[in-house]
């Protein structure tokens, strides 16, 4: 083994090293953990019997598919991986960082550069790759990873038994974000008695909708040395990660979901370059999963600071969805008005509805969008004037890409996207070809113009269907789905373009859009459609290991019947996010709302933590998240003090729940029961919970 070269990124390293087939490697190491580079001896390294792995999967149409069963297993590895060659690697600086470029060629064609990027004192990297055609001929692609580590894990020798543990998020509508942890031995995932048959993992989603079955990220451990690798894809369609074995040594890789797993399938002609999306990547010496994950998600909140100015106080949010249930008329948002003057929201969203035509229900009209007259007589301008006469910043609800069965534009089938040449329709909703310019012409009259006629400062795109696997008009469905949803975010950015201050919330059936780069689109995402579960807490402190909290709203509905307790319950689960209210808000008590004005206000004190802090989450081993027993604390910590937000379940609560907390601390504030009691003992924080169903949220300084 050769080292090419070794890149200090931070409190990471980049090794690059090539074999005597002069196939080029990459692995990531902790700065304070970087082995020493191995002997050369053929067929081993780092104590193990292992192949190098390139840092690039390729797989071209017509060449040979990787042998030993990996046929409809993996793509990995086969003679396009094989035949790319070291060329050439060169390191440059960035503003704020730097960059490097490697280079690999094929002799059958085909040149690709893998790029690695760094903010300087981030705790990630991106990568990326892009492929060229340098033959004369059609070069059709089947498969092109973003990142692909190799040789996990270089700490333990030979194939590392009980050591390695793989970890992926899953994702179901109204259940984001379950982490899941298993070894490699109960994945199959252990290297035969001789390195031969390909054992893998191959994972992701197939859609629109990038979080609709796992989030586009994954993990290994190394239980005996401390050691975490992750990544995340940047990718708004079908994704896939796999972690691969064939010999003592791990690979780790994730890109678009291939010919096998997405049936993506894309030509280039002689000239012609693609670029995949990009993954952030890291590495750390920890046995702190949540403080691992949190440098992962950092990349969202880098985007996040860079973004509108007004945002960084984390502003407050009323959206009257579970108030009118899809009927926001002119006289329901007066009322509501009336109720929410004085009160520190900063935006007032109209959800869907607004277009709403005689005898056809909300959600079978989308795509014309004409407001209703029926619900706005005197139009739609003169609610909104209300609305901004009451201090508050109007939004309003799209759904831009979908149009739903009773619209006239669901007939417009020349600019939908059809499968198999017929409109590719599910259930009553059919999507536009964001593709074609007179759609994005349509769109960009009717939701951009909306947008600058009635100045709203706030915009909520839900999407609430998948296109599934794929669409026509590329050399496969799974081309013709990733050029779509490419236009789809051309579209997104053509309307930040037009209105640099419009503050985006990204939505997909509340949260299967949770993936980077919708996030770094969006000024905020709906955390889930769980609006008034009581496993909301749950959800919501899942999400802290997959985005970061001041992007994720996280709603609470008050009800008319709900007690004092039932009030805190919701609101302090809003302290693990983004606070947006909604619910029977003109038919509350002076006392209910003196117990939603105090946790507001709470929220306005904490609010720096919730931006800034990294979590930690304990809990007392919940299986169901639908009937959960015993308690969460979620501990978030910034250099401007710790929250702590504990909710209680329906049963198994202990009298007594012990949270960890850092040292030094004090109690400053709490928002909860008064009858709570709480105390501080050498960094523990005890809590006396009174009961189920209980919240309390405590400031520490």
């Amino acid at each position: 083994m050769e080292l090419i070269r070794e890149v200090v990124l931070g409190d990471m390293v980049a090794r690059y090293t090539r074999d005597e087939q002069n196939i080029c490697g990459l692995q990531l190491f902790p700065a304070d953990l970087v082995p020493e580079l191995p002997e050369d001896e053929p067929g081993m390294c780092y104590g193990k019997r292992m192949q190098q792995e390139n840092l690039v999967q390729l797989k071209i149409a017509g060449e040979t598919y990787n042998e030993a069963y990996a046929g409809g297993i993996s793509l990995r590895n086969g003679e396009s991986s094989r035949s790319l060659k070291f060329r050439q690697i060169g390191t440059r600086k960035l503003p704020g960082g730097l960059e490097v470029v490697t280079t690999l060629k094929s002799q059958r064609g085909y040149m690709v550069k893998h790029v690695l990027r760094w903010k300087t004192g981030a705790p990630y990297v991106f990568m990326g790759a892009t492929i060229e055609n340098v033959s004369q001929k059609k070069l059709g692609i089947e498969m092109m990873s973003s990142f692909s580590l190799g040789g996990l894990t270089p700490y333990v020798p030979g194939d590392a038994y009980e050591s390695m543990e793989i970890c992926r998020a899953r994702s179901v509508w109204s259940g984001e974000g379950r982490m899941c942890r298993e070894s490699v031995e109960e994945l199959a995932l252990e290297a035969a008695w001789a390195p031969h048959a390909v054992r893998c993992l191959r994972y992701g989603q197939v859609g629109s909708m990038a979080v609709n079955g796992f989030f586009p990220f994954g993990a290994l451990y190394d239980k005996k040395t401390g050691v975490y690798w992750g990544a995340q894809l940047a990718h708004n369609a079908s994704w896939q990660m796999e972690f691969y074995r064939r010999d003592d040594g791990l690979g780790f890789s994730g890109g678009l979901a291939d010919r096998e797993f997405g049936q993506w399938y894309k030509e280039l002609a002689p000239g012609e370059s693609f670029s995949v999306p990009e993954a952030i990547v890291s590495v750390a010496h920890t046995g702190d999963f949540d403080a691992f994950c949190q440098r992962l998600t950092e990349a969202g909140r880098d985007a996040f600071r860079m973004g509108l100015e007004e945002e960084q106080s984390l502003p407050m949010v009323f959206n009257e969805y579970c108030t009118t249930w899809g009927n926001p008329s002119h006289e329901n948002i007066s009322r509501m008005l009336e109720c929410l003057r004085g009160k520190p929201f900063r935006y007032f969203v109209i959800d869907c509805g607004w277009y709403k035509q005689p005898g056809i229900p909300w959600d079978r009209g989308m795509g014309d969008y004409i407001p209703s007259n029926e619900l706005f007589p005197d139009g739609l301008e003169s609610a909104v004037e209300e609305i901004r006469e009451a201090g508050f910043v109007p939004g309003i609800w799209f759904e831009i890409e979908n149009v739903a069965a009773c619209a006239k534009a669901y007939q417009l089938e020349k600019h939908l996207l059809k499968r198999d040449g017929k409109p590719l329709t599910t259930y009553f909703r059919r999507f536009w070809d964001m593709a074609d310019p007179w759609v994005q012409e349509y769109l960009e009259d009717v939701v951009i113009g909306t947008l600058k006629q009635y100045d709203f400062g706030y915009m909520k795109m839900d999407y609430n269907e998948t296109i599934g696997v794929g669409c026509d008009g590329a050399e496969s469905l799974g081309e013709g789905l990733r050029r779509n949803m490419e236009a789809d975010v051309d579209f997104i950015c053509k309307i930040k373009e037009e209105l640099p201050q419009l503050v985006l919330e990204n939505c997909g059936s509340g949260g299967h859009r949770l993936e980077p780069l919708m996030m770094s689109l969006c000024s905020m995402a709906s955390f889930s459609d769980a609006h008034e579960c009581k496993e909301i807490p749950i959800i919501a402190a899942a999400l802290h290991r997959l985005i970061t909290p001041a992007q994720s709203q996280i709603w609470a509905v008050i009800r008319k019947e709900d007690t004092a307790d039932r009030i805190r319950y919701s609101i302090a689960a809003t302290m693990l996010g983004r606070m947006c209210i909604s619910g029977d808000v003109t038919l509350l008590s002076k006392a209910q709302w003196a117990v939603v004005d105090e946790g507001m206000t709470f929220y306005h004190m904490v609010s720096p933590i919730i931006r800034d802090g990294i979590s930690h989450i304990y809990d007392s081993g919940i299986v169901s998240w639908r009937h959960p027993r015993g308690y969460q604390a979620v501990v978030r910590s910034s250099t401007a003090g710790t929250l702590v937000v504990v909710h209680t379940f329906a049963s198994e609560v202990p009298e007594e729940i012990i949270v960890p907390v850092p040292e030094c601390a004090d109690i400053l504030d709490f928002y909860g029961d008064a009858k709570v009691k709480m105390r501080l003992e050498e960094a523990q924080l005890y809590l006396c919970p009174q009961g189920a169903w209980k919240a309390v949220a405590i400031l520490l300084k």
